[in-house]
């Protein structure tokens, strides 16, 4: 890999760390929040949300640390929110949410990418202190390939909030 160039590579998903997914941001400036409760930026401090997590001042992004091979190699590259998305087929907050009734949602995750095989295109990390490459971008190759949560909605036998919504509306 060039110093600065992004570089495109097909892969195979080896395994997902499942146990963090996500972090929370500030939902005006998207700073890293460490504390559920901290509080950044003006518009932050004029709101006082203890009890919650994650309250309406903050927002969950995706994180997802990934083992994947190459023809030549096994390293672990990091997904932010944009690119897992694509995978995930939702927000991070969704997932969280989904998670919250189905407690192994994320395992499962991790072990319906097992295998899939990608064409992902890699960026130095932006902050000096990363350890991993980012993945700027995500093509499943897969032409089959469906997004986690639906999948996971398929498993646990659960309809699309959107369906789910409109059908309590008919009634």
């Amino acid at each position: 890999m060039e110093p600065d160039k992004p570089t495109t590579i097909t892969c195979t998903v080896i395994s997902i760390d499942h146990t963090s997914l996500h972090y929370t941001v500030c939902s005006s400036c998207e700073r890293t929040l460490t504390l559920p409760d901290t509080q950044c930026c003006t518009f932050l401090k004029n709101t006082t949300n203890i009890n919650s997590q994650v309250g309406p001042t903050s927002k969950l992004l995706f994180r997802v640390l990934m083992s994947v091979a190459t023809d030549e190699k096994v390293f672990v590259v990091v997904a932010f929110d944009r690119a897992a998305k694509v995978l995930f087929g939702c927000s991070a907050q969704e997932f969280v949410d989904f998670a919250k009734i189905y407690p192994f949602s994320a395992e499962t995750a991790s072990k319906i990418l097992e295998g899939e095989m990608l064409r992902v295109t890699l960026s130095k990390p932006k902050n000096g202190n990363a350890q991993h490459q980012r993945v700027v971008s995500v093509v499943p190759l897969k032409s089959g390939f469906r997004p986690v949560i639906d999948t996971l909605r398929e498993i646990y036998g659960v309809r699309s909030v959107k369906l789910q919504k409109r059908g309590a509306n008919d009634s």
